[in-house]
């Protein structure tokens, strides 16, 4: 179902998830289309973006976000066009990265909108390898991992949005990279396409032993996006004064309780002390006011010369976006999750 100019299609929260999310958690409803009053514009979503982070925000727990309100629209980042405005600083057509969440039209005040090229060949970027994720990659990797040539870097969820930026910037600056993927076609992808000089199926039974024979010098800095069994495997190959950025933890999302098996945090806390590891968390938000010019300037660089290339998941209908949402967390994506709301 395309967007039309009468009904204002939006998702909103129905219930928290109790581990794994459901159909049954969102709700899409019609409203009327609001009118906006002075000082605001009325935006038109045309995509809008999916990422494992929302999760997060559908439970009620304490986190660096507030969760999202029950029947309260779904939170996320939006490529929009000014259908009306009241507002001195923005005209009817402009093109706009806006955080409109998951519905057709949106009013907003200005705060936070950020005027895009309203040619720029494909908006969608503004969503993925110049938005959120690429910039994600890039501080990530290089100001916490920082990467030397020479160096082996490993990144998990390899050709995830961010995974496959980081990997192909660790390439740019002379790493050997080691991609991990779920399933043989993303792992052919990573290398054949992305660079990667080798990707492991964390899905097949020897895991861990495929990565440490591709890790044979060890690893110097990891890129955290998957948590659980795969930082099992990893845990035993850091090298000293080994890099950890932490990025994500899918694997872990959906979990309720700590879970079976043997507790890893005295090994972990070993290894940290023995080896000198570093390992940092990252929140992007933290970074936008001092690094996200130079992001820019260097991803769109990159972009040009064709050294970065970037993958989209696209799905048309905001109908599908919940459908899309719970394939993204168990990773049936290949690529970053785009959907196309005008249809």
């Amino acid at each position: 179902m395309t967007q039309n100019n009468t009904i204002n299609r939006r998702v909103v929260l129905a219930s928290r998830p109790h581990g794994t999310p459901t159909l049954s958690n969102f709700r899409l409803e019609e409203t009327a289309i609001p009118t906006p009053a002075t000082g605001q514009v009325l935006l038109r979503v045309t995509y809008l973006s999916l990422d494992p982070y929302m999760r997060g925000r559908m439970s009620d727990g304490p986190s660096y976000v507030a969760p999202v309100a029950i029947d309260e629209v779904m939170g996320a980042g939006t490529v929009a066009r000014v259908e009306a405005s009241q507002h001195p600083d923005f005209k009817a057509g402009d093109l706009v990265l806006s955080q409109s969440g998951w519905q057709d039209y949106a009013l907003s005040d200005g705060t936070g909108l950020t005027k895009l090229d309203p040619n720029m060949e494909k908006p969608s970027y503004a969503l993925g390898v110049l938005g959120m994720p690429g910039f994600t990659a890039y501080v990530g990797l290089l100001d916490i991992g920082q990467p030397k040539a020479g160096e082996t870097v490993v990144v998990a969820a390899a050709t995830g949005a961010v995974g496959s930026v980081v990997g192909q910037i660790a390439k740019l600056k002379g790493c050997r990279v080691v991609g991990i993927a779920g399933g043989a076609d993303k792992c052919r992808y990573a290398v054949e396409e992305l660079g990667f000089d080798a990707c492991i199926d964390h899905r097949s039974a020897d895991f861990p032993q495929q990565l440490a024979k591709a890790c044979a010098k060890g690893i110097d800095v990891y890129f955290e996006n998957v948590g659980g069994p795969v930082f099992a495997a990893v845990l035993p190959l850091l090298n000293v004064a080994a890099r950890v950025t932490v990025c994500g933890l899918i694997a872990q999302y959906n979990a309720t309780d700590v879970g079976d098996g043997p507790d890893q945090l005295p090994l972990l806390m070993r290894a940290i002390l023995t080896k000198r590891i570093k390992m940092q968390g990252l929140i992007i938000f933290d970074h936008y006011a001092t690094r996200q010019s130079a992001f820019l300037s260097d991803m769109s660089t990159w972009l040009k010369e064709g050294k970065i290339k970037f993958r989209e998941d696209i799905v048309t209908g905001l109908e599908n976006a919940p459908q899309a949402f719970l394939g993204l967390l168990e990773g049936k994506n290949f690529g970053k999750v785009i959907v196309n709301v005008a249809g």
